[in-house]
């Protein structure tokens, strides 16, 4: 039932159909990214990114809580978009009543721009991405220290000697492992640099050819990929995996107009979410 793939180190796992429902796990990062479906393998990861309040992408969020709860899988943190909150906190509240016992819970409301840290490792920074209701794209990161261009070259033995002294050798830098992106203009691309330079992009596409006009996908707040293809010197991204295709599209039509439809440098850099065989799931 679950479509797997890899990407930059990164083994992606889930299921994403465009308006039925979208719930992705990055394993390496312990991550789950909104939550349409909530399959038994989800309660893993502690930490759910929901990026808007459609039910195709936090319509499960009281089954994975039930799952966990029959697992013991511990609380579970949200982060989410501030302006969903206060909303989503009482209907966890009212889940909880019906439930008859306690769903452990906790939220991080985010804005556009804001960081948070997510484990010692491992941060997130909220993008504002551009759909019809509010939503947010995220970017997980890493702060390394990379030694400052003056002592490039030194032996091993003198950085020591500095760092003991009390040098400071090194400079702080971050290193963007993913980003993710769905339900958005692809204007997006533009006015969020950081997702275009992130190692992976997780990004939508929701309609591919011309059974549906690309002003008719705007209307809807989501990506043509006729507008990506217009956009494709942007992308920085060493691997890029295109997800939320539309259901008028069998995964193997998918693979056939990516192939067809990609310059080869872009196709190259691109993994399709979907099936290797056979219909989507449901």
């Amino acid at each position: 039932m679950l479509t797997d793939v890899q990407a930059g180190g990164f083994r992606i796992s889930g299921v994403s159909v465009g308006g039925v429902y979208t719930s992705l796990m990055v394993s390496e990062l312990s991550v789950l990214l909104d939550i349409g479906i909530a399959p038994r393998s989800f309660t893993g990861p502690s930490d759910l990114f929901l990026s808007h309040g459609h039910a195709d992408h936090m319509g499960a969020l009281v089954s994975l809580l039930g799952i966990r709860g029959l697992n013991r899988a511990g609380p579970l943190r949200i982060f989410l978009p501030q302006e969903i909150a206060e909303d989503l906190a009482e209907g966890v509240r009212r889940f909880t009543h019906v439930q008859g016992r306690g769903i452990p819970v906790s939220l991080v409301q985010l804005v556009p721009g804001q960081e948070a840290l997510v484990r010692e490792d491992l941060w997130v920074r909220a993008v504002r991405t551009l759909h019809t209701v509010p939503s947010l794209g995220y970017v997980f990161f890493r702060r390394v220290p990379k030694l400052k261009t003056a002592y490039l070259g030194l032996p091993g033995v003198e950085i020591r000697r500095l760092r003991e002294s009390g040098e400071d050798l090194f400079s702080i830098i971050e290193r963007h492992e993913l980003a993710y992106a769905t339900d958005t203009l692809v204007d997006v691309l533009e006015t969020e640099p950081l997702l275009r330079s992130a190692r992976v992009l997780v990004l939508e596409c929701t309609f591919l050819d011309d059974r549906k006009s690309r002003e008719e996908c705007r209307e809807k707040c989501h990506i043509h990929l006729d507008e990506l293809l217009e956009r494709a010197h942007l992308l920085q991204n060493e691997h890029i995996v295109l997800m939320h295709f539309s259901q008028i599209y069998q995964p193997a039509e998918v693979r056939h107009l990516l192939k067809q439809r990609l310059p080869q440098e872009l196709l190259e850099r691109v993994v399709a979410f979907c099936p290797d065989k056979g219909p989507f799931p449901g």
